[in-house]
């Protein structure tokens, strides 16, 4: 049984029955018979459906948000701004995609020979629920651009999300059970994604989760010797040199942590901070982090709704709890609001060092860990002592600097003077426990397409 329970009431909005084995090889096949003919689908026929999504999701980006803000939290303002980036992504594959994947001719012996660019065929994604929409169509623009099909297994505590996502494929022109679903509850997760990637229909396999999630999926498709590409947790670190702009530097660090209530891999989550001006930062991170406005996330005016599940709340309560009695000092928030709901206050914490786990692990709700140094080198390496390596940022006057520092830290991206963000035309992912393979731009239009060598001599 799947349930998706409204974080800001406690109450249970709906329940679905899992699918059976039957309904699982039926959207594989499905699945399958739409890549035979997807597959042969021209480049303009592909960016075409991919223009009708866009329009349908931009158009509908209300209803959607609202669904987003019933089942986790999000907040409809920032839902609907989701929602348009979704759009993006699609017209930006349909712009640039056959160019992206352009057929390339090389001299060599041959008399003719060129490399090209196939699909793989069916892809299973696994998808988390922090960002039910974009963490998706990030993976699926490029992905259906390139000639695939999909088969996703979202988080079940946004099953109604899920269910708008083949209706949007289905409305805009696709063939039928080119984006199947499996309706899978948190039980059965493990032995249905077994099945599904031992499936020789199924090509390749993409996750965004957590660690331990990546691990059961990457040995899966090890074992069945497919290809795997993993969005897993991060750490990132922000580091706040003393020539940095303060006010600049807390403004931007303080919204990265707390979009989606802090719920984001890409989130500032450690601060790194020159002890020059540790104070004068701390205040102004605090006087940031207090200006958000906490309540229903139905409110337009209320940017930070609660977070996703209780389980979730309490999880992040005690990573702060353990860290405090570690040493650290509560700067704001800290504790659990009085009031119903699954909600935690921004909190900042000082002191903070290796060994605590606002340090060693991923803190995915509202919480800014700062630490003081006394160096570059020390931010660097400080910065660097991580087993993540998903974002990181720096805060400088002296870009030369910044670009230097950026060139030094074990990180699939790293932003100078801006906060760690996502985007159709930059790659995206991680390296070490943050994941492999990259999302986004050329590159994840070739995470799954064969890059085929054709090497032509006359007869």
């Amino acid at each position: 049984m799947l349930q998706s329970i409204n974080p800001f009431t406690g109450k249970v909005i709906r329940s679905w029955n899992g699918n059976t084995p039957e309904e699982v090889e039926n959207v594989i096949e499905k699945a399958d018979r739409a890549f035979r003919l997807w597959r042969d689908t021209g480049m303009d026929k592909r960016a075409e459906k991919l223009r009708n999504l866009a329009h349908l999701l931009e158009s509908g980006k209300h209803q959607l948000a609202v669904e987003m803000a019933s089942e986790m939290g999000k907040p409809v303002s920032e839902g609907q701004s989701e929602i348009e980036k979704c759009a993006w992504v699609c017209r930006y594959y349909a712009q640039y995609g056959s160019r992206l994947i352009a057929k390339k001719t090389r001299k060599t012996d041959a008399d003719k020979c060129y490399v090209c660019y196939q699909p793989l065929g069916v892809i299973f994604a696994v998808m988390p629920w922090n960002f039910p929409f974009w963490q998706f169509f990030r993976f699926a623009a490029p992905a259906v651009m390139a000639g695939n099909t999909f088969i996703l297994k979202h988080s079940p505590n946004v099953t109604g999300c899920a269910l708008s996502i083949p209706e949007l494929f289905r409305e805009a022109g696709f063939p039928e059970g080119l984006a199947g679903l499996l309706l899978t509850p948190e039980d059965e997760v493990p032995e249905v994604s077994r099945r599904v990637i031992a499936d020789e229909r199924v090509k390749a396999v993409t996750l965004t989760g957590s660690c331990g999630a990546g691990a059961e999926v990457a040995s899966a498709a090890g074992s069945a010797i497919k290809k795997c590409v993993l969005e897993l947790g991060g750490s990132d670190p922000a580091i706040i040199l003393e020539d940095a702009d303060l006010k600049h530097a807390a403004a931007e660090t303080a919204y990265s942590r707390l979009i989606n209530s802090g719920q984001n891999c890409i989130a500032s989550k450690r601060f790194i901070v020159h002890e020059s001006v540790y104070s004068e930062f701390l205040g102004l991170l605090a006087a940031e982090m207090k200006t958000v406005r906490m309540g229903d996330p139905m409110d337009m005016k209320v940017n930070m709704g609660p977070m996703a599940r209780f389980d979730l709340r309490d999880s992040i309560h005690r990573q702060v709890t353990k860290s405090v009695e570690m040493g650290a000092e509560l700067v704001t928030g800290g504790s659990l609001p009085e009031h119903p709901g699954a909600f935690y206050p921004p909190t900042v914490l000082k002191g903070c060092r290796r060994g605590m786990p606002v340090f060693d692990e991923e803190t995915f709700g509202p919480v800014a860990a700062v630490c003081p140094v006394k160096t570059e080198g020390e931010a660097v390496r400080l910065a660097n002592d991580t087993s993540y390596g998903l974002g990181a940022s720096i805060y400088t006057r002296d870009t030369r600097r910044g670009e230097k520092i950026a060139l030094e830290l074990n990180a699939g991206a790293c932003f100078v003077n801006a906060f760690v963000r996502s985007d159709p035309r930059l790659p995206f992912g991680g390296i070490n426990r943050s994941g492999f393979g990259r999302e986004l731009s050329r590159s994840g239009m070739l995470e799954f397409m064969n890059c085929k060598t054709v090497y032509i001599m006359n007869g």
